[in-house]
């Protein structure tokens, strides 16, 4: 049986299927009480599920009627790969931070399965055992294999 957090992750990605929608705006409460959750549970789903990482932007507009407005981002060659590089990679970046990163080249088909293979154990923490500073060594590697790929 699914867990709630994977439904409600279903759900959310196939609201972003119906028509093309690029953003897609939902209420917090309501959709709590559509899945009989606690809110918090919503914001869980978001703030793991739906990162930038992943190739998503979460808004939040706060007060009466305020809505959480959920953007899938569009992406291509040479703006992705600053955008990586820049404001995902950074100086540093965790193994989980990065997996989930290859996940969605992946599954933007930006990268095939045997390059997104290749990458992950490149970055691993086994591989990178007498690095001194894993996730900036990680975040190097990343960045030039990303570079060498959307260019």
């Amino acid at each position: 049986m699914a867990r709630l957090s994977d439904i409600i992750e279903d759900f959310i990605k196939q609201m972003f299927n119906e028509d093309d929608k690029k953003v897609i705006f939902i209420q917090r409460n309501e959709l709590a009480d559509q899945f009989r959750c606690a809110p918090s549970q919503i914001n869980y789903v978001l703030t793991t599920r739906f990162t930038y990482e992943k190739g998503y932007l979460i808004e939040s507009k706060r007060g009466g009627g305020g809505h959480i407005a959920i953007k899938h981002l569009e992406h291509d060659g040479s703006n992705r790969r600053e955008e990586l590089i820049n404001q995902s990679i950074g100086d540093m970046i965790t193994y989980h931070n990065a997996l989930a990163l290859l996940n969605n080249l992946l599954e933007s088909e930006i990268i095939e399965e045997r390059e997104y293979e290749i990458m992950k154990i490149a970055i691993n923490d086994r591989t990178l055992v007498s690095a001194g500073d894993r996730n900036k060594v990680r975040a190097d590697i990343l960045k030039a294999m990303i570079m060498i790929i959307l260019s």
